[in-house]
């Protein structure tokens, strides 16, 4: 495998793990339903389990990233193998919370205790929104007419897309 492969993957599984371990579920709704029920107790310490499953996984393909090239069949074979352990922990994760976690919190957390979720999602939306920085809200710049000769045509239009999808999103 190439450097520039086992870095891609490397960063791509890092970058899935932390977006798994930061969404809204594990922020919000299982702290509700731990408050709920302790029912959910031993699909919650699963779930936890299986996490870290994926975050061990990751340990071990970072650890092999940084003790050299994985260029023997035998190295590949374990980076491959701990980037399957990873996949298959989280996909079961997804799946157990599709499936148990989210008909578990259905009948065990009330109305009320829904809105207060939703609440504090939405809250949770509207900081993250202000905290951005503000290079991020602002549009596009646009290229100035007297400009437009000196930028190549594959700009002009790169640069027109992104200000039509500016306007749309």
């Amino acid at each position: 495998m190439s450097a520039g492969q086992v870095s891609f993957a490397c960063d791509a599984l890092q970058r899935l793990f932390h977006n798994c371990h930061w969404r809204k579920i594990d922020i919000f709704l299982i702290p509700a339903i731990r408050r709920a029920t302790a029912q959910a107790n031993s699909l919650l310490d699963e779930l936890d389990a299986l996490s870290d499953v994926a975050g061990q996984a990751i340990a071990d393909v970072v650890a092999r990233v940084n003790a050299g090239p994985i260029d023997g069949e035998g190295a590949v074979r374990q980076f491959c193998k701990a980037i399957d352990t990873f996949c298959d922990a989280m996909l079961t994760r997804l799946e157990r919370e599709e499936h148990e976690l989210f008909s578990l919190a259905r009948t065990m957390i009330s109305g009320e205790d829904w809105f207060a979720v939703a609440n504090q999602m939405l809250a949770h939306d509207a900081y993250r929104q202000e905290s951005r920085p503000a290079r991020d809200l602002a549009g596009p710049a646009a290229v100035p007419a007297d400009m437009m000769d000196d930028v190549p045509a594959g700009a002009v239009w790169a640069a027109q897309r992104r200000q039509a999808a500016w306007a749309v999103g």
